[in-house]
């Protein structure tokens, strides 16, 4: 009996020990992101890694959008600014074809749309913040500017002389050679070929037709004396006054007074197909029309010149201000993340 008692206790013992669940360490719990980051993947690691790596893009600030509206502004002047071009263009074609007169007819044209396309693509590079095409229009510009430029130069350059001269008793006057630039002067009349060409144009137009159904109003010679007479008029449809023609009708002349007096005295003739277009007189007749087509068109492309010029300073000052406010930007942004 007493040891059946003294057993109880260690059987107890034994069964209780059993029934304990054994005894490991106390551990931390992980947190969220260690769980989240356990069960990840590399490829979702990698991702994730790249996401907090790169700082999303900083926001365009309101000096950026100013900039970009004064540019698109300055880009809409310029477009504008190159209607006189391409309006000066096509009137000098119109004018050279009516005239039978071509010196430089289609390269103001040319160049008058390609300043309005190239504007055009700057205003909507502006408009719609394309970096690329806004550095793509400023460099075309600067080229066609350049070549507008040279187009003048070249203009007035060729230009600066005239050959018109005024006749005692005539509101009109007349014409030499002599008067006009070496290069103009072999342009037109030391070509035999062309000046064949312009005398068939002539002679087909009706410049000195014109002459001939106004002959009503001219009466007395001395109305036509004082009319108002054009360079090709003025030098191929009458003979010149130092010839000492008697006056019939504009395009009908007689008894030359003075024949020795002019080489073109003898080159006159009251053929309407003839009239004076063989005479130097006009060829220096052509040559006035050229100079005073090209003196009008010079008025209208220096002004249109002059604008595009300071337009284009200030969009270039504009341009490269808003590239400056946005390398300031992404700096600011990359040092405060």
């Amino acid at each position: 009996a007493l040891k059946v008692q003294n057993n109880t206790p260690e059987i107890c013992t034994r069964g209780q020990q059993e029934r304990s669940p054994p005894h490991h360490p106390t551990k931390k719990p992980k947190s969220s992101h260690s769980q989240s980051l356990a069960h990840s993947t590399p490829r979702t690691l990698t991702l994730a890694r790249s996401v907090r790596l790169r700082p999303a893009s900083p926001p365009a600030p309101a000096a950026m959008a100013v900039s970009n509206n004064i540019t698109a502004c300055l880009n809409f002047l310029a477009l504008i600014c190159t209607i006189p071009v391409v309006a000066t263009g096509l009137w000098f074609a119109s004018k050279q074809g009516a005239e039978c007169a071509r010196l430089a007819r289609w390269p103001v044209a040319i160049l008058g749309v390609l300043l309005l396309l190239v504007a055009l693509a700057g205003f909507v590079g502006a408009y719609w913040n394309r970096q690329g095409l806004l550095a793509a229009y400023l460099f075309a510009m600067a080229a066609l500017i350049t070549l507008l430029l040279a187009l003048l130069v070249f203009a007035f350059a060729v230009t600066h002389g005239s050959g018109a001269y005024d006749v005692p008793g005539r509101a009109y006057r007349e014409y030499r050679l002599e008067g006009f630039s070496g290069w103009l002067r072999g342009y037109v009349a030391g070509d035999p070929r062309r000046w064949e060409g312009i005398r068939a144009c002539l002679a087909a137009s009706d410049t000195c037709k014109k002459l001939t159904m106004e002959t009503a109003f001219f009466i007395a010679p001395e109305q036509f004396y004082q009319s108002d007479l054009s360079p090709v008029q003025s030098g191929c449809c009458k003979p010149p006054t130092a010839c000492g023609y008697a006056y019939v009708s504009p395009t009908v002349w007689a008894s030359p007074a003075n024949p020795a007096a002019d080489a073109d005295c003898g080159a006159w003739s009251n053929d309407p197909r003839q009239l004076c277009y063989w005479c130097e007189s006009c060829k220096a007749g052509m040559l006035g029309t050229l100079r005073d087509q090209w003196r009008r068109a010079n008025v209208a492309l220096v002004a249109a010149t002059v604008a595009l010029l300071v337009v284009y300073v200030i969009g270039c000052s504009a341009f490269k201000n808003a590239q400056t406010e946005d390398l300031f930007r992404r700096y600011k942004w990359s040092n405060n993340t």
